[in-house]
């Protein structure tokens, strides 16, 4: 894997800053030589940053919460030894102030923890006055506008150096996933706060070490920054989350096949993606003018409704209608979960318009 241009890490005091930065190590420290064996392989792969969970927040009660505290001495001898950065997770004032103690490099808050802006603002109080860097993980829920304001709550406490990272969304659905990416949040994220580096976590988003890779790809291919991959010396055999780690040998191997891609091209290309893309503006003027019509439409309906004393929504021509339309996308070439989306908003704004004009 080569690198393509550099990242958004500068100041962060590593000896490299291209891009991916790779952060990885084991998803909870469980002993001193497991913590410096693995500390050990990492380096010899040039990974610079070494992560550990010490304090661990699961699910349920009576499951491995992390060795706690002792695991700092652990990440402490690491640093000594093999001169890596060292990043745990801080859930708590107390976590913060016996992390800076033990000289940690880089806090990271977990996706329990951005979703309480409670939490947030008191471990943004104890670092006023801290010159270090805050990876902030976006909350369990899929909501844009708390992750982003768990990373203003740092940055308002002093905190210049402040990276997101994107572990994926919590759901009651069955997926292939453990928890949902839907990519077009941290997209937008992006789009608020260009200046945040973005950094992906496959590990949590997969839960499962064979779609570590793919998730890796389609992140750079996003443009990610970085990557966090959790890696293990005995995988299988780890305390806590042991389907989504990898060996130092595997994540060597994802890394090896992983393609980075370039964000602008050479000027002799140029106008052709030029072209292309005034092509795409064309439809979508075009994708407008039909919407307009479509919504016109929809407004006489509204006025049939209201002079025959009909209510606006009805269902079961709803879902002839979205039946109807995904079985039409299928034969376009698009997704199910695409058209359903496309034709949800589409079908809202219609019953917006149909409800302003029953309270004329």
């Amino acid at each position: 894997m080569e690198t393509q241009r550099k990242s958004l890490f500068e100041g962060w005091g590593l000896q490299s800053t291209d891009r991916p930065l790779v952060i990885s190590g084991p998803c909870s420290a469980e002993s001193e030589e497991q913590i410096l064996d693995i500390a050990k392989q990492l380096k010899e792969q040039n990974i610079e940053i070494f992560r550990a969970g010490i304090w661990k927040p699961r699910t349920r009660p009576n499951s491995f919460e992390g060795v706690g505290s002792v695991g700092l001495e652990w990440l402490k001898l690491a640093k000594q030894e093999y001169g890596v950065k060292i990043t745990t997770e801080v859930a708590n004032v107390k976590h913060v102030y016996e992390a800076l103690r033990a000289g940690v490099d880089i806090l990271w808050i977990g996706a329990r923890t951005s979703v309480n802006p409670f939490a947030i603002q008191e471990i943004a109080d104890a670092l006023k006055g801290v010159d270090i860097p805050v990876m902030v993980k976006n909350p369990i829920n899929p909501d844009v506008d708390l992750w982003q304001g768990a990373i203003e709550r740092i940055a308002g406490a002093g905190i210049d150096k402040i990276a997101a990272i994107h572990r994926g969304f919590s759901s009651f659905d069955k997926t292939k996933y453990r928890n949902i990416p839907k990519w077009q949040l941290p997209i937008e994220l992006r789009r608020r706060m260009p200046e945040i580096p973005m950094i992906c976590d496959p590990s949590h988003i997969a839960g499962r070490r064979d779609l570590i890779e793919k998730v890796s790809q389609k992140s750079l291919d996003l443009n990610y920054d970085g990557l966090m991959i959790e890696c293990h010396n005995n995988p299988d055999e780890a305390w806590s989350d042991a389907k989504q780690q990898v060996s130092p040998a595997q994540l060597k191997e994802i890394l090896d096949n992983l393609v980075l891609r370039e964000v602008v091209i050479n000027d002799a290309s140029i106008q052709d993606l030029e072209e292309l893309r005034a092509q795409i503006d064309a439809h979508d003027k075009k994708l407008f003018s039909l919407l307009e019509s479509r919504m016109a439409v929809a407004e006489k309906i509204g006025e049939f409704k209201k002079a025959h004393n009909i209510t606006v929504l009805q269902p079961e021509r709803w879902q002839a209608i979205l039946d109807k339309t995904i079985e039409e996308g299928k034969k376009h070439n698009l997704s199910s979960e695409f058209v359903t989306k496309m034709f949800t908003a589409i079908h809202q704004e219609s019953i917006n318009k149909q409800t302003k004009l029953m309270r004329k």
